[in-house]
């Protein structure tokens, strides 16, 4: 089996080919951001970093966004990449069970990790949904999806199903308040709440503008 310095270097050329100029914001330089950031919580936790590290580069080959709302292909995708090393079956399993849970899945329902190295993926990857980056990610996606920018007549939803979740295509301004609004009280570690707080903040005071600026209009 190559070094683990040596699997984490392929991974990230792997992935790095696969998502390299995507244009919804769920491209390689997110994989990149939520990578790093997951590396520095892991460092204030007892983890392992070597999992972090493959669930944070490998979870968004296969989201199921860009695949009809399938769940299964992201892991699928995982798991096939990891098998090419001599890995333990459990190392494996335990990547792809990270994958498999990390999305948010509506404001209803739950997204509970189920190891510790889960909840450092998932904190990183929530932080990058935040803050000014989450704003233009939001946009961008938004954009992707053909969704209006916002229409008053159009309220928000907090989803009680995953399906509800996945098949909204309600404007883009309601994902605030359908999802980002709500990450901040849903990390794991203390690192990512206090990271959290601020780029919480941020977009509240976004949205404040965003509307002052409508209501001129109206």
């Amino acid at each position: 089996m190559p070094a683990k310095e040596e699997i984490i270097r392929e991974t990230e050329e792997y992935v790095k080919a696969i998502l390299q100029g995507e244009g919804s914001g769920h491209d390689w330089w997110h994989i990149y951001r939520v990578w790093q950031n997951a590396k520095s919580i892991a460092a204030t936790e007892k983890a392992d970093l070597f999992i972090v590290e493959l669930a944070a580069l490998l979870h968004d080959i296969g989201d199921h966004k860009f695949y009809d709302g399938d769940e299964t292909v992201g892991p699928r995708m995982a798991k096939e990449w990891l098998l090419k090393y001599d890995l333990p079956e459990q190392s494996i399993n335990h990547v792809c069970t990270i994958i498999k849970e990390l999305s948010f899945k509506g404001a209803g329902t739950s997204s509970e990790m189920s190891t510790l190295e889960g909840c450092i993926v998932q904190d990183a990857d929530r932080l990058d949904a935040i803050g000014a980056i989450g704003i233009a990610r939001t946009f961008a996606y938004g954009g992707y999806k053909n969704r209006l920018l916002y229409d008053p007549e159009i309220n928000p939803e907090l989803h009680q199903t995953f399906e509800a979740y996945k098949n909204s295509t309600a404007p883009t301004i309601n994902h605030f308040y359908e999802k980002l609004l709500l990450l901040k009280d849903r990390m794991h570690t203390n690192t990512a709440r206090k990271q959290a707080e601020q780029r919480h903040a941020y977009m509240v005071d976004y949205l404040d503008q965003f509307f002052a600026e409508w209501n001129v209009t109206r």
